[in-house]
């Protein structure tokens, strides 16, 4: 599914909705790209949409080179635009191309797209053998909490951040939908499948039912 479809949207207003769409998401960039060491000399960017959070890694590490990640053509071609001649593309899902050897993965509300735990086990497995020794990965990811009367309470605070841009039926359509075709893995579980692939796990920031993460990788 495109990204477009994905999100009930026309893709050029990508940039300007997602916004509305997630809260904080603006924020949550800004900590995620600060994580990204500022001698980092390649970084991979899972599914990288239109080069947001690419473009904040490449400012702080201005050595770096970026390859994008993206099965989405569409996007891509808004991220060559925007990202230039530093960054690079495969065209493609994550889950089944070859991850190029790197220093740093990022990714921002991608890893939800991995429908199962195990599948998502197996992939921090393959950053592991792709990441050179001390490299980290950084994630960006809508995490609720196991509990479920918490969890109510932290997807309700997320529909009343879509309620500032949509009506109270848009707003529970697009939660919907969205719950339908994303896996939300709880912060701890997600924690747990990071360190048994031999991950370091730390919480960068975290506000109701998002989360940013960063794993080193341990010998």
């Amino acid at each position: 599914m495109s990204v477009a479809a994905h999100l009930g949207i026309v893709l050029e207003e990508y940039d300007a909705r997602i916004r509305t769409f997630i809260p904080d998401y603006q924020e949550m960039l800004d900590v995620a790209a600060g994580a990204v060491p500022t001698d980092a000399r390649r970084i991979v960017d899972l599914g990288t949409g239109t080069g947001a959070l690419a473009s904040r890694c490449l400012a702080r590490a201005r050595r770096a080179r970026l390859v994008g990640i993206d099965s989405d053509p569409d996007i891509l071609r808004m991220a060559v635009q925007r990202l230039g001649s530093r960054a690079s593309f495969i065209s493609g899902s994550f889950l089944e191309v070859e991850l190029p050897a790197c220093d740093t993965i990022v990714a921002s509300f991608a890893l939800h797209h991995v429908r199962t735990r195990h599948a998502k086990g197996r992939l921090y497995q393959r950053f592991r053998k792709v990441l050179v020794r001390g490299g980290r990965f950084v994630g960006v990811d809508c995490h609720p909490s196991p509990r479920p009367a918490l969890a109510r309470e932290q997807m309700a605070a997320w529909a009343r951040h879509l309620r500032g841009a949509y009506s109270p039926a848009e707003s529970r359509k697009l939660l919907n939908a969205w719950g339908h075709e994303d896996t939300y893995v709880p912060l701890a579980a997600e924690v747990g499948l990071m360190e048994a692939a031999g991950f370091r796990v730390d919480i960068l920031w975290r506000k109701g039912a998002f989360a940013v993460l960063i794993g080193s990788r341990q010998s």
